[in-house]
């Protein structure tokens, strides 16, 4: 991740150093400027890396723009201008594994060019004219789909509750396996439940639905935060685990709440908290166990193994704070 401060702005290079970049790339002259902040690489004339010798720069506009980058020596460093929401030309060199940074002015630039043929760009160079757009970007760029810890609970009971209205995410991401959202009736203890995604002789699998609980229900979204069910939309960004906590973000295209018939499901971790989670009363839904099982509610019962994710009490917003609360 390199930073473009081109004209020289002290304040952005800062912001852009604080922010963890790994270059600065800075005009003709300087170099010392840039190092007078702190141990960094400095790309310009009469810095660490020269332009020419050590990277090449090139605006993508046309198809040969792309052909000078594929038929340059592997391992040759370029950094490159994108046009216009230009993603193909990306893809072509991505494949062919050529050294590519891409400029990125926008947060929305940085997911863009961090997706390309789901392997991302090489690099990145941050380029904003105001040191809060260069830490917008660095922390864009610094997203990442986290891996949690899961622990194999006991279920304790299962107990209809009647009438009351679910929600079911339908993301963007086709879901495989026993991947599926992290969904709780408090933040402290969090259910992984299985996407639609196995046969059954009365509805089709739908792989992208997560029919995933209660309205009131806390469901695990990106950057370790919590949100309510009822607070996702279209263009909202969900976390999908696997039985072995490992992460992948997901962006929801549709949500749809239903009234439907309900149950609580109540199971106990290894350290002895009792968590819950209220879903629909179906055979469609499942919850994950050890292994990859996932088990329909409709069969599930005291002594059954489902996985948890536990964490401590509290949240404001939807992050974790620090604070006394029950969560009962």
């Amino acid at each position: 991740m390199w930073a473009r401060v081109i004209p020289w702005d002290k304040e952005a290079a800062v912001s852009a150093l604080e922010s963890g970049v790994e270059a600065l790339w800075v005009p003709d002259g300087c170099a010392d400027l840039a190092r007078s902040l702190g141990r960094v690489t400095v790309a310009c004339g009469d810095g660490d890396l020269r332009e020419g010798i050590d990277f090449r720069v090139t605006r993508m506009e046309r198809k040969e723009d792309e052909a000078r980058i594929a038929s340059s020596p592997p391992g040759t460093a370029w950094i490159v201008f994108p046009g216009e929401r230009e993603i193909i030309p990306l893809e072509n060199l991505v494949a062919l594994e050529r050294t590519v940074l891409a400029v990125a002015k926008t947060p929305e630039d940085v997911a863009l060019y961090r997706g390309v043929l789901e392997r991302g760009v090489h690099g990145l160079v941050l380029d904003s004219p105001d040191p809060s757009g260069i830490r917008a970007l660095a922390e864009a760029a610094k997203v990442r789909a986290e891996d949690v810890s899961l622990v194999a609970g006991k279920v304790a009971e299962v107990v209809p509750l009647g009438m009351g209205d679910r929600v079911c995410v339908d993301t963007c991401t086709w879901i495989e396996g026993s991947r599926g959202m992290l969904v709780g009736n408090g933040s402290a203890g969090l259910f992984l439940v299985c996407a639609e995604n196995i046969p059954n002789p009365y509805v089709l699998p739908r792989p992208f639905r997560v029919n995933a609980g209660a309205v009131h229900s806390y469901c695990r979204v990106p950057r370790g935060r919590t949100a309510y069910l009822s607070d996702l939309s279209a263009g909202s960004g969900v976390l999908l685990v696997d039985e072995t906590g490992k992460g992948e973000i997901a962006h929801v295209g549709r949500v749809k709440v239903e009234r439907r018939p309900l149950l609580l499901v109540r199971a106990v971790a290894p350290s002895g908290n009792d968590h819950s989670i209220v879903l629909q009363n179906a055979e469609t839904i499942r919850l994950v166990g050890p292994g990859g099982t996932a088990t329909s509610v409709a069969r599930i019962g005291a002594g059954d193994e489902v996985l948890l994710m536990e964490e401590r009490a509290g949240r404001h917003f939807g992050v974790a704070v620090e604070e006394t609360i029950r969560e009962k």
